[in-house]
């Protein structure tokens, strides 16, 4: 068995380091004030693609929607393993919301064609929303299983998932093709490879793809024309919704209180914390 698969991976700010120009004066993320890393999730997800290509065969397609900087991500998943890459970027693309990013990413996966498999992370660390992977599947038309922690069984035709839900988890079998959003506790995605590490380390560099004796579209660009997207439904125009701030919240202790380990200082303990509404 062959699986056509599309992991969709998002460069994000690293959230732990917010800072007073995190924010754009139209309410936008400043990229350029945050250092970037991959959403950790995202990783996850094309660390499930991998295992399945690795078992059962097939190619793996990662895509991503961001600034001419996001080809680093794309590299990274290259060299862990993925066989192309496709930035869709784009100044028409900025400002996008949920709404608009999933109608880009349907447009492209559009594109693409030929799919079995769609693999999201549960969600961004910079947004928490936990909706452009349902967005996408709702807008393809396909089915979608979320919050799956592990893939039990996948046939030509069909997969069965275990997925997490509030008080437990749940087995479920759906027909392909499908959307899965993978948690952070599915796996531990995989180091890059040194060797592909080292053919592709000039893949985000002024240098052409030909004088690397790689594919031509091993990393490609697409913008709003390549994708037929219409400019209407992209980036701010296309937005619903708009973030109106952000804020680096620290927790800091101001006081604390030496708890006896007696069952007298453990009742206290809990009456305590249930008169504040903690637990």
């Amino acid at each position: 068995m062959n699986f056509n698969m599309v992991v969709l991976v998002k460069q994000v700010p690293d959230t732990s380091n917010v800072g007073e120009n995190a924010m754009k004066p139209d309410g936008t993320v400043n990229r350029e004030a945050l250092p970037a890393i991959i959403n950790p999730e995202d990783l996850c997800a094309l660390e499930e693609a991998l295992k399945i290509k690795e078992e059962l065969g097939g190619n793996i397609t990662v895509v991503s929607m961001g600034p001419p900087k996001a080809k680093e991500a794309l590299t990274h998943c290259l060299c862990m393993g993925a066989d192309k890459a496709i930035l869709l970027s784009d100044r028409k693309f900025a400002g996008s919301d949920t709404l608009a990013t999933s109608y880009i990413l349907k447009k492209a996966i559009d594109k693409i064609k030929s799919f079995d498999i769609i693999f999201c992370g549960r969600q961004a660390i910079d947004g928490d929303t936990a909706q452009v992977g349902p967005q996408v599947a709702e807008k393809l038309k396909i089915n979608q299983l979320t919050y799956v922690l592990k893939i039990i069984e996948i046939t030509k035709n069909s997969i069965i998932v275990k997925r997490q839900i509030s008080d437990g988890y749940e087995i479920v079998r759906s027909n392909l093709p499908v959307l899965l959003t993978i948690t952070r506790e599915a796996n531990t995605p995989r180091p890059p490879s040194v060797k592909k590490s080292m053919a592709y380390k000039y893949l985000t560099d002024q240098i052409a793809i030909e004088d690397l004796k790689l594919s031509k579209d091993i990393l490609c660009t697409w913008d709003h024309r390549d994708i037929g997207a219409k400019v209407e439904l992209c980036g701010l125009k296309g937005s619903a919704t708009r973030v109106k701030k952000i804020e680096n919240v620290v927790l800091k202790a101001f006081e604390k209180e030496d708890i006896e380990p007696t069952p007298q200082g453990i009742s206290s303990l809990l009456g305590k914390l249930i008169q504040e509404h903690i637990i």
